[in-house]
């Protein structure tokens, strides 16, 4: 029934999907055109991507609403691979190129067979914020040449960008009417988002720019009788015969050195592109749907084989032309076919067309994509992050400009690395802690909710064990992240929680992060470097509420209490309970406190055992005056702990009359008649029909302990609901007579 259900929502949904297919190929024809142009490769090679990429994936592929295609990030890599492996000869280049990118969609397919989409979590935000800048400043200070008509000028991307003054003042010599024409594309394309019409959106701003100037070709054609004043060397070629003159990758460099480092940087750009566009454009699925990443890489890897073979570029997905997709309706795979399918119709019938386009607008879109990707505004949101990220932002982004993207990813890692031992000042941390479990998850019988305990450090080393257990969370379920024992939590953790935070409120479950309350931040970003610190460095600073923090004092105000976020140090009242006896306690946080001073909340930090036993712990504790003078009593559920309190002395009450409460509880005290006395049927049946807290009256106050961690905001409501209905009935209960 729900495959005929879904059959049926794809039929109905077809005529979305092709409207969606046909607006996408809009942008996947020009750019496929520049991306393979920037590369030195044929201009059909990056159609021929679109085309076999959007056919295979849209078979094979494990996502729902991305397009298949040529990706931005491989223009360097390919551009350098062709111009470098044909020692001079480019069509000898582009033959060894497309082997590597054969050998390239192997490794990804494989990377796909043994689950390691989540490779990418290895490499830090920040970093690949920095390489995706490199890749950016490359494209745009290869292709402002090409746009103002200058095909001359060469070199590497520093020599390329010293050369952009010389090209602005010589082009009018050269091309004066083609790079005009590209710069004016440029001015549009900034331009196109300010021009609030709906109906002139339909087009994409690529095909506007691309459209104009097919049409100023004509204009001089038809209306002026003359050839349009644009060198042929500046304008698409297509072949005349497509299928009869297929190129034949050439497999013989299979050994150099050169060739390999040239299939391993594929391998990474394409791997790392595709799975952040994957990531970014699940969050835009209107259905809230979750991607296989795995399934992906393997129709990916097919994909580039095919298109490898076939003489095309790699093939990836790319996140500009699956947001077009989004945004004008598509909802399933067939979109992405239907793009093929359309680029197709394109080549057949619009070959004339398409050869009437200058290189200058195609380079000027992508002038436009790398000014994107390495907008000034990027580095700017990293440094608002926190100044450490943008010099991790810079190092990663100067060293790929100087070397390779390899060699800048790599320094990358290394020097988040290096910042994240200076943050924390603890080499012991990461080199103990790096290769242990530090994730535990269970489903807590009472509330149904999945906690889950972070330790030690949690960072981009480490992410994918947390990640392999938050993904196995429903997430209309309710999940509880705790970082009460873990002392660094890094940027790239911070803003992979925010997106699992995301998609569970989608998909209408919570995700609750706890545990941060002590930590301290750079600034106030909420995807700042966590780390914690001592107590004694903790007293008095002014740090920004935690996410949790806030809601407590949302909470306290709902109530009219108050609230406190400062640590103290010595809190009174506690060390009358038995339950710190053998415990030392360390601070008090998140104070809730009513008017008159009767109820109240509060976080505690607190030590049991010594030196090497020696463990920190945390937990949620709430205290109340007893409404009556109650005897001494300790509650708590009967396991293995309390058997042990028995073997000390502590004799467990049991009531006859009662074994399902004499089975769930260890109830001990020192008067047992007059506990007998305080505990009714009623209050009896009270606590069988309630959770289950660890209860100690000292005779004049009632302490109520959470579990064995931070409690959530739910759960913290929860326990003050039980003090308040417990208070009720113990006003209510006998008097103690003594």
């Amino acid at each position: 029934m729900a495959k005929k259900t879904g059959f049926t929502e794809s039929i109905k949904s077809l005529p979305q999907n092709i409207f969606s297919g046909f607006v996408v190929s809009l942008i996947a024809l020009p750019l496929g055109l520049g991306l393979a142009i920037a590369s030195e490769a044929p201009p059909l090679a990056g159609i021929i991507a679109a085309v076999v990429g959007g056919i295979v994936v849209s078979v094979f592929g494990g996502s729902h609403v991305t397009i298949a295609g040529p990706g931005n990030g491989l223009v360097i890599v390919l551009l350098a691979s062709i111009t470098t492996l044909g020692e001079g000869n480019l069509f000898e280049g582009y033959l060894f190129t497309l082997a590597a990118i054969i050998i390239s969609g192997v490794l990804l397919f494989l990377f796909g067979v043994f689950r390691l989409g989540s490779m990418s979590e290895f490499f830090p935000a920040t970093a690949l914020q920095g390489m995706l800048a490199a890749i950016g400043i490359g494209i745009l200070a290869k292709q402002f040449h090409v746009m103002l008509g200058i095909r001359s000028v060469s070199g590497g991307t520093i020599d390329l960008l010293k050369a952009i003054p010389d090209s602005i003042l010589n082009f009018i010599a050269f091309h004066p009417f083609s790079g005009m024409l590209g710069f004016l594309s440029l001015i549009f394309l900034f331009l196109y988002s300010r021009i609030h019409n709906p109906y002139f959106h339909l087009i994409p701003a690529p095909m506007w720019v691309v459209v104009g100037s097919i049409g100023v070709s004509y204009y001089y054609n038809l209306v002026l009788n003359q050839v349009a004043p644009i060198d042929p060397g500046l304008l698409i070629k297509i072949p005349d015969q497509l299928f009869s003159n297929i190129p034949r990758p050439n497999f013989s460099k299979w050994f150099d050195i050169n060739f390999i480092g040239v299939v391993i940087s594929i391998t990474l750009i394409a791997n790392i592109e595709s799975l952040l566009s994957i990531k970014a454009v699940d969050k835009l699925d209107p259905k809230k749907r979750r991607s296989n990443v795995n399934k992906d890489l393997r129709a990916l890897g097919l994909a580039s084989i095919a298109s490898g073979f076939l003489g095309g570029l790699n093939v990836v997905t790319v996140i500009a032309r699956s947001s077009v997709n989004v945004n004008n309706g598509g909802s399933n795979r067939s979109a992405n076919f239907f793009h093929a399918l359309f680029l197709i119709l394109f080549v057949i019938f619009l070959g004339d067309q398409i050869q009437r386009i200058p290189l200058t607008v195609l380079a000027a879109i992508l002038v436009y994509t790398g000014y994107r990707l390495a907008s000034p505004q990027n580095l700017f949101s990293v440094y608002k992050i926190g100044p450490e990220q943008a010099l991790i932002f810079m190092v990663t982004l100067v060293t790929t400009l100087y070397t390779s993207l390899i060699v800048g990813i790599l320094m990358g890692i290394l020097f988040t690395f290096i910042v994240h031992l200076v943050l924390s000042k603890s080499f012991s941390l990461f080199s103990i802690n790096i290769f242990k479990p530090n994730v535990l998850m269970y489903l807590e019988e009472q509330s149904g909710n999945y906690y889950v305990s972070v330790k030690n450090f949690s960072s981009f080393l480490n992410f994918f064990r947390l990640k392999i257990r938050l993904d196995q969370i429903p997430e209309s379920e309710h999940a509880i992240v705790d970082f009460s024992l873990c002392e660094f939590v890094d940027h790239t953790v911070m803003e992979g929680l925010h997106e699992y935070q995301r998609s569970f409120a989608r998909k209408g479950g919570v995700f609750e992060i706890i545990g941060l309350d002590i930590h301290a931040a750079e600034t106030q970003h909420p995807f700042a470097v966590r780390k914690s610190l001592p107590v004694h460095l903790l007293l008095g600073l002014n740090s920004s509420l935690t996410n949790r923090q806030k809601d407590l004092k949302a909470f306290a105000n709902h109530l009219k209490w108050e609230y406190t976020s400062e640590i103290e140090n010595a809190p009174e009242k506690l060390d009358t309970f038995l339950f710190f006896e053998t415990k030392t306690i360390n601070y008090r946080i998140n104070h809730l406190q009513n008017t008159k001073g009767t109820f109240s909340m509060f976080d505690l930090s607190f030590s049991e055992g010594a030196f090497i036993t020696k463990e920190d712990l945390k937990a949620t504790f709430l205290l109340f005056n007893a409404p009556t003078k109650l005897p001494v009593f300790v509650l708590d559920k009967e396991d293995f702990k309390t058997t042990l309190y028995q073997w000390a002395g502590f004799d467990d009450i049991n009531f006859k009359e009662y074994p399902d409460f004499s089975k769930r509880f260890h109830l001990s005290g020192n008067d047992s008649k007059a506990i007998r006395k305080l505990f009714t049927p009623d209050l009896l049946y009270f606590f069988e029909s309630h959770p289950v807290f660890h209860i100690e009256s000292n005779g004049k106050e009632i302490l109520i302990k959470g579990k064995d961690r931070l409690s959530s905001i739910q759960e913290i409501k929860l326990m003050l609901t039980f003090a308040k209905d417990l208070a009720i009935h113990l006003s209510i209960a006998p008097k103690n007579s003594n």
